[in-house]
């Protein structure tokens, strides 16, 4: 079995995996049961960090974030791959422009080393840019939240408070009465329902609180309310908030790849080719939140595993072309 490894600045792996989440891991189980070398470089910093548990994984509802990536971690090392702890900052591209199957990279990483790959997978997540609203930061992932399937659950028929931060606020307040008649959409001077909306609110028994939120209010650790810039606050016991979502995409954009803006206008990502994940970049794939910002950590983990299986595919297309070109040259010389 390997280990958690230093850096290897010689060996070349057939695969180097840049991100060491619920993608990047099930991708490296697929590729190590595939009899590839592997290595995943994880900078220990998973965005579901601040939660208590992950939700909606089959199996594993409400393992905390840090247990499932210790399993994955466990299961990688069990398939010979290796893992180390280090962030990747650039990449590049070392193929022989004579060789046309002969891609290859280098990634460098933020202390100086250099490791090198046949091909490259980047599953390096997304980074959550929240409002500017003092007690945010410091509630969210525990009773400052997002994703209702995510922490509807945890919350149902507790007095819910939607953050107008984006235009979404209004589909976010009509999917959380799913999970309480108590909700609260506080329009924050960004939200401008429409009279339909209007409408739709009223129907669904949601209160709407005009004028700025200043900040979260909090008492022995526990959010207690939303205070207004005019002093007054309201009851609340979670708040609703839409953060822009941005794919970190630092590595990719060294090989040449860029970010566009996702479909749904709730960030930025790297688009992907299905059912593998190939970016624009030839040997470069993308997997999990770094291209689908809003998919859940199964989402992620199940885009590792094909990622997985479609670079297996092109590395042995790759090799099958190599031995067919051998075959000939050993026929000519005959």
């Amino acid at each position: 079995m390997s280990t958690e490894t230093e850096t290897n600045t010689v060996e070349q792996y057939d695969v180097v995996v840049v991100g060491g989440g619920a993608a990047g891991l099930s991708a490296a189980v697929t590729l190590g049961r595939a009899l590839r070398s592997v290595l995943v470089i994880d900078s220990g910093e998973p965005r579901n960090a601040p939660a208590a548990g992950v939700h909606g994984f089959l199996s594993r509802d409400g393992i905390s974030p840090k247990e499932l990536l210790h399993l994955g971690r466990a299961e990688a090392l069990q398939y010979g791959a290796d893992i180390t702890s280090g962030i990747a900052v650039a990449a590049r591209s070392t193929a022989d422009p004579a060789n046309a199957s002969g891609l290859g990279f280098e990634v460098d990483l933020a202390d100086g080393q250099t490791v090198k790959a046949r091909r490259l997978l980047v599953t390096t997540g997304l980074t959550d840019i929240l409002p500017d609203i003092d007690g945010i930061r410091e509630r969210w992932g525990r009773d400052v939240l997002h994703c209702p399937y995510c922490h509807g659950w945890e919350v149902r028929n507790k007095a819910i408070g939607i953050l107008g931060s984006i235009p979404m606020a209004l589909h976010q307040a009509l999917l959380f009465r799913q999970w309480s008649p108590n909700i609260t959409l506080f329009l924050n001077d960004v939200v401008e329902p429409t009279e339909e909306q209007w409408e739709e609110l009223a129907a669904r028994s949601i209160k709407v609180v005009d004028g700025r939120v200043r900040a979260l209010q909090v008492t022995d650790d526990a959010l207690t309310g939303v205070v207004l810039a005019s002093g007054t606050t309201v009851p609340v016991d979670a708040v609703v908030v839409g953060p822009r979502l941005e794919a970190r995409s630092g590595v990719l954009e060294s090989l040449g790849a860029t970010t566009v803006e996702h479909p749904m206008g709730v960030g930025t990502h790297i688009e992907v080719t299905p059912p593998g994940g190939a970016t624009s970049v030839p040997g470069v794939w993308a997997a999990g939140n770094v291209t689908d910002l809003t998919g859940q950590v199964m989402a992620s983990a199940a885009a590792g595993v094909m990622a997985g299986a479609a670079i297996n595919a092109d590395l042995m297309m790759e090799e099958t072309r190599a031995a067919v070109e051998e075959a000939r040259q050993a026929a000519l010389a005959r």
